[in-house]
């Protein structure tokens, strides 16, 4: 399937899709005419001798050296090749297709002034599966993501590395096997492609969809985690949520009380039971859980502005006037990763809390400690907690703000930057550690519900339990765990025990 591109019109589940399906993406033809004028506009310019940035004039601190009508296309080329300073691992293909479908969506508003051709190229690269190598680290989110986009663009002047059909190669063979001829650059047309907020927005992005599916696996576990304990579900009651008011609250109680509306174990609690209230991690899940979906829904929508976004310099204005500005500044891109680094750090933490309850005896009420048949011989969950804790504390180190740490670069002329790359390239790590910690609850809650039996937890509970038991086996004696985390870990990651589950239980990111 093609995904058919509208420049400013482009949503969030058409990038969830290119992001997790790997689609393929390409302008759609209403574009083209605008494409055409500004690229005129670029060529007229560079044929008069008033300079302007960018099209005959250096780069950054050299912006007032004027360049040689006859050099401009050199200028370009070393542009692009000076550039190229990633240092690190490659970022993973779904990210890159992202990349590169954000800079196309950029410069699919005309205000940049490439060439169709240009654009024809990137396409082309996408469906073909030519995707370049570029090296993780190196942006600071201002002047644009400048070394990983020049990477980008190594690839389409037949310089650089990239991958075609999973091999690692030079990037003139990989244009070469894909059938495809690497472009000489125009005026202006490599600092169209590098000056701009795409390789950060995209790793934001990527942070965005991973922490849903961990909000949503989050509630999963959760709700799975108040039935092992026997917990109540009157903190649930949406009209408690109501009189507070906050829209993601409202949202997760509802999901919450979906999940456990028929379980028998809720309906057990209700006698007999000398306890008044649950511990918070249960009691206040609407709370926390509802807060981080309300910072996720915040961050999505400066995020799709930014997709949608021109984020060049210069730009082309509908008065045809050529203008320099900052748009290129990631600043918005860097507060919505630091806004997903908090929600992803708290979804981990009331996780956490809440597998260190059922693993206590003291507090589990009547779960046997670290869920250990025959405990003392065999240690259970005991360091799988751990684990957790772990994992859960390099989250807590890595929530800390990216766009507050700001350095001047540039001898001074790019002197604010706002971090937003590596601020949204943490997003990955963070997720990473999320899955597990999720995972683990799941797998501990999954055992706790099996001690109650014979009482039952809920039918969407029960469904989610049997496609976990045929994964993973109940933990009777200790045995070598890694595989179980592993396995649980990727059940979390790839959303399948939420793929059990009709999707209308869960809230969803665009739907406020």
């Amino acid at each position: 399937m093609t995904i058919m591109l509208k420049p400013g019109e482009v949503t969030l589940n058409e990038l969830e899709i290119i992001y997790f399906n790997g689609e393929v993406s390409k302008l759609h033809s209403d574009t083209h005419l605008s494409i055409r004028k500004g690229a005129e506009r670029i060529a007229e310019i560079a044929a008069g001798t008033e300079p302007v940035y960018g099209i005959n004039t250096g780069f950054g601190k050299l912006a007032s050296i004027k360049i040689d009508a006859n050099d401009v296309a050199l200028l370009q080329k070393n542009l692009i090749l000076s550039h190229c300073c990633g240092v690190g691992k490659p970022l993973a293909e779904n990210i890159v297709r992202l990349i590169m479908t954000l800079k196309l969506l950029s410069l699919g508003r005309g205000a940049s002034g490439v060439s169709l051709e240009l654009v024809h190229l990137l396409e082309n690269m996408l469906a073909k599966g030519v995707i370049p190598v570029i090296p993780e680290k190196g942006s600071v989110g201002a002047s644009g993501d400048l070394a990983p986009l020049a990477h980008m663009a190594a690839v389409m002047m037949g310089e650089g590395e990239a991958f075609f059909q999973n091999i690692r190669m030079n990037g003139a063979a990989a244009l070469e096997k894909a059938g495809l001829s690497p472009i000489i650059l125009k005026a202006k047309e490599g600092l169209a492609l590098i000056n701009g907020t795409q390789t950060s927005t995209a790793l934001a992005l990527a942070g965005l969809f991973r922490g849903y599916r961990a909000l949503c696996g989050g509630l999963l576990a959760g709700a799975l985690t108040t039935d092992a304990i026997m917990g109540s579900t009157a903190p649930f009651h949406p009209d408690i949520h109501i009189l507070r008011g906050h829209y993601g609250q409202i949202a997760v109680s509802k999901t919450l009380e979906k999940l456990l509306e028929d379980s028998k174990i809720r309906v057990a609690h209700l006698r007999d039971d000398n306890r008044v209230q649950d511990p918070y991690c249960i009691r206040c899940q609407p709370q926390v859980m509802g807060a981080c979906f309300d910072i996720l829904i915040a961050a999505a929508k400066t995020l799709i502005i930014e997709a949608n976004a021109v984020t060049d310099n210069p730009l082309i204005l509908s008065n045809d006037n050529v203008v320099s500005g900052g748009n290129f500044h990631a600043e918005p891109v860097a507060f919505a990763a630091d806004q997903i680094a908090l929600a992803l750090c708290e979804i981990g933490s009331i996780s956490q809390r809440r597998i260190a309850l059922m693993v206590d005896p003291a507090v589990s009420y009547g779960l046997p400690a670290f869920l250990a048949e025959n405990a003392g011989l065999n240690s259970g969950f005991m360091i799988a907690e751990v684990t957790a804790a772990a994992l859960m504390s390099e989250n807590k180190q890595m929530a800390h703000p990216a766009s507050v740490d700001s350095t001047p670069t540039s001898a001074n002329q790019e002197d604010h930057v706002s971090m937003a790359c590596h601020g949204a390239r943490r997003l990955l790590a963070m997720s990473e550690n999320l899955f597990t910690i999720i995972g683990i609850e799941t797998l501990v809650a999954a055992q706790g519900i099996e001690y109650r039996s014979p009482l039952k937890t809920s039918s969407f509970l029960q469904s989610v339990m049997e496609h976990l038991r045929k994964n993973i086996d109940t933990l009777k004696e200790d045995r070598y765990m890694a595989p179980d985390l592993h396995k649980v870990h990727m059940l979390v990651r790839e959303g399948h025990l939420l793929s059990i589950l009709p999707k209308t239980i869960f809230p969803k990111l665009g739907s406020k």
